[in-house]
């Protein structure tokens, strides 16, 4: 029980080798966890989510999946073996329907079609609604639970999230985060990138901080968010 999912030991990662961003972070996604991830800009957060994803090349350190290290692994094949990822941005098609949004997301898995978007449009009522409308169409909200249920459609274990409440009303963030925890509670680990760090560590199972591409904390989300260093240095801020 609750075994490790993904872990990052010694990760060394960034756009141009010599210039690195991330500078050996290590991390542990347990099964069942929510786990967020702060720290202030150009820390390597989302640098973070991009390297396990295989977006970015990696200069050192290991990357593991249940168990098993990830080298060499190209994204397409890592959706394949359960892990999801949805970015901040360019995260819907707009020019494309919400049906044909979700059926891009259909390629990674040999499940029954149909039993897929019903568990979709089951989870997320509004984008059965509007199946047949253009994603451009849709409000902020309505966009990121699209690309939550695009990304849910191959059934992943893990679901990489990058700033899912950037650019919301607070209704909508409300709704969104309900369904990350509904997400969580269905059986699928949770690694969080959020700029609203109070709201993510009052989120989360546990937290890590990250600055200038190193680990600076970590712990218990609930003890992070009572800390005194790291509300001095980061909570205040962000």
């Amino acid at each position: 029980m609750n075994n490790p999912l993904i872990e990052v030991n010694g990760l060394a990662s960034g756009y141009v080798k010599g210039l690195n961003i991330l500078q050996g972070v290590d991390l542990v996604l347990k099964e069942n966890e929510v786990v967020s991830i702060i720290g202030p800009n150009g820390a390597g957060k989302s640098t973070l989510l991009k390297a396990i994803m295989g977006l970015i090349p990696i200069f050192g350190g290991k990357i593991y999946f249940k168990g098993n290290e990830l080298i060499e692994i190209k994204s397409h094949e890592l959706v394949q073996k359960g892990i999801a990822y949805v970015p901040q941005v360019s995260n819907v098609f707009q020019s494309l329907t919400i049906e044909e949004n979700l059926e891009m997301g259909l390629w990674s898995t040999k499940n029954e079609h149909s039993n897929l978007f019903k568990e979709i449009y089951s989870m997320f009522p509004i984008l059965k609604e509007k199946r047949k409308e253009r994603a451009g169409n849709l409000s902020g909200g309505q966009r990121q639970l699209l690309a939550l249920g695009r990304a849910l459609i191959s059934k992943p274990n893990v679901l990489l999230l990058d700033e899912p409440s950037a650019g919301l009303s607070p209704k909508a963030i409300n709704e969104v985060f309900q369904y990350i925890k509904s997400i969580n509670e269905s059986g699928v680990g949770i690694l969080l990138v959020e700029q609203n760090a109070k709201r993510a560590l009052s989120f989360c199972n546990r937290g890590y901080v990250l600055d200038q591409g190193r680990n600076a904390y970590t712990g218990l989300g609930k003890d992070l968010l009572k800390d005194k260093k790291v509300i001095d240095l980061y909570l205040g801020k962000l």
